[in-house]
């Protein structure tokens, strides 16, 4: 993994000066509330609903023992004992005071770790695939990649303060797991016909009140191209974005407004005039950061152990179906370590917990761990002979349910809880499905499903890209909560269709609960998911499920 030189260290040390004096300012009434906001929010500061929120990076997803174990000391030292992995690949601490803020960054760049750039109207931490480095279907790993974008885009002078934020993910394989299609720009791996490596690029993706999939803007760009190009996107977006109505200034608006192909042409115009700036500086110093992310060296091993525990153990087996992936490496395994235990908040780690994840990995993994955009944490390296003994250690913190990919495996915000744009809850419903899931003992029946909650418009739970989306909105005073079906974060992204009227708060469980019953009805054989049953029959058993025979024929008749 990338590893700070003297230009880093003493970059994020000088911005931890800054905010702290900014912060003393603030506290002793030299700069107002307004005053300080954009100057919070571009070191990763919030201001919730009951506290400041600090928003960590984690860029690309990825971190070594010893800074989850910094992030378990600031969550015992600065907040109350845990921290929320979010969907961009980050860590929030919810119950901070502002004195402490300061203290909290200096921690962080102990550990070669900071909060920059994770809000504000500028190119915001760059994710990629949480499997980056180890699946199996991986072209190239593409944590270099997002490395040189991050180093890019930081502090970029003219990218500070664009009309608003900007998105960025990276995935190596060609199946997405980092919901490519659903970001500013998204960057998939591919091969040319000669079997060179380089980009599918696609612009205008996101959720929020305007969901939409992004377009492909060029079929292959080599990767010796990307930064000018990215550079010539970015830019372009710069001068024609929208800064009249912040609900209209998202990248994705100004391609709908202008075009993919005048859009396509202003990027070509522009990334012929900046490549030949770039000289291969850029290359020279992908290159540097490529050595950095040389793979572990995997060793050859028995995996006895693993055989005889799987064989024997129904518990382990049950885990090892659900929660392992394929390593590119033989006898290896991708551990997917689900933070939902049944009734948990989704995405919620301890102190506890994390330092115990940080061992595993020390011990185990090549002290490398990945955060997930689902919100769940990765070991990428474990040698199936250890899996046995990792079993073992989650098992006793609660970390080891076997859920990966299943109905309680559910992302969501953290909605009105904590946020301040929230309309309703999010959390207590992912908890009551969990718990509802678990009490009919159907999960693994019901196979692969992905439900993800939001609790307001802006769709920070990604309930756009859900096979069951959930947006809990505020009616009247009264929480009323929609549901979308169909919808798909993958390489066939597409967003869920509404399927009608919401739902009050005591009503979602059962709704959704019924749709689960259609669905296992109506599927043809145990090996039709969920989006495959909506795709080859579309809405009308579902809305009848939902709302009754009538609704149903009136979905038909459409």
């Amino acid at each position: 993994m990338y590893t700070y030189n003297e230009f880093d260290e003493a970059f994020v040390r000088s911005r931890v000066a800054q905010f702290r004096a900014q912060v003393a300012r603030r506290l002793d009434g030299s700069l107002t509330e307004d005053e300080f906001k954009p100057l919070r929010l571009m070191n990763g500061v919030y201001l919730q609903l009951h506290a400041y929120m600090l928003r960590v990076a984690i860029p690309y997803g990825t971190l070594n023992g010893g800074q989850m174990r910094q992030l378990a000391y600031l969550a015992e030292r600065f907040d109350k004992g845990y921290g929320h992995f979010t969907t961009r690949q980050n860590i929030q601490y919810n119950w901070p005071k502002l004195p402490d803020i300061p203290d909290m960054l200096d921690a962080l760049a102990d550990v070669q770790m900071h909060a920059i750039q994770t809000s504000g109207n500028t190119i915001r931490n760059v994710t990629a695939d949480h499997f980056a480095g180890a699946a199996a279907d991986e072209i190239e790993d593409p944590r270099p990649v997002a490395e040189l974008l991050r180093q890019w885009s930081t502090d970029h002078p003219e990218f500070q303060f664009l009309p608003r934020k900007f998105k960025i993910a990276v995935t190596g394989s060609p199946n997405d797991r980092a919901v490519t299609r659903a970001h500013d720009i998204g960057l998939r791996m591919v091969r040319n016909a000669a079997g060179a490596p380089g980009f599918e690029v696609l612009v205008g993706g996101g959720l929020g009140r305007t969901p939409m999939i992004g377009q492909v803007v060029r079929d292959f760009l080599p990767k010796a191209d990307l930064l000018p190009y990215c550079e010539a996107i970015v830019s372009v977006y710069n001068l024609l974005g929208r800064r009249d109505n912040k609900y209209k200034a998202r990248v994705k608006i100004t391609v709908h407004e202008n075009g993919l192909e005048t859009i396509r042409d202003l990027v070509e115009q522009r990334f012929a005039e900046l490549r030949p700036l770039f000289s291969g500086v850029d290359q020279d110093q992908l290159a540097a950061i490529e050595a950095q992310f040389a793979a572990p060296a995997f060793v050859s091993r028995t995996t006895a152990a693993f055989d005889a525990t799987y064989a024997t153990d129904p518990v382990f087996r049950s885990w090892a179906d659900t929660n392992l992936a394929e390593h590119r490496a033989a006898g290896y395994a991708i551990v997917s370590v689900s933070l939902k235990a049944h009734g948990a908040t989704p995405g919620d780690a301890t102190a506890t917990q994390m330092r115990v994840l940080a061992d595993l990995a020390e011990r185990f993994g090549h002290d490398e761990l990945r955060i997930s955009h689902e919100q769940n944490v990765i070991l990428p390296h474990i040698h199936k002979a250890d899996l046995p003994a990792v079993h073992a250690a989650l098992k006793a913190e609660g970390l080891a349910t076997a859920n990966i990919g299943l109905a309680s495996d559910i992302i969501a915000c953290p909605g009105m809880d904590y946020c301040a744009l929230a309309t309703a809850r999010s959390i207590p419903v992912a908890q009551e499905l969990a718990l509802r899931f678990d009490e009919l003992k159907v999960e693994h029946d019901i196979g692969a499903l992905k439900i993800k909650i939001s609790g307001c418009i802006n769709a920070c739970g990604h309930h756009h890209v859900g096979h069951i989306g959930i947006l809990g909105l505020d009616r009247a005073g009264v929480e009323n909560y929609q549901i979308t079906l169909g919808g798909d974060g993958t390489e066939t992204a597409a967003i869920g269709e509404r399927t009608g009227p919401g739902f009050a708060y005591d009503e979602i469980v059962p709704a959704v609960e019924r749709l689960i019953e259609a669905y296992m009805e109506i599927r043809e054989g145990a090996d039709e998911t969920f989006l495959q049953t909506y795709r080859r029959l579309g809405m009308a058993p579902f809305k009848t499920a939902l709302y009754g025979e009538q609704a149903g024929g009136r979905a038909r008749a459409a």
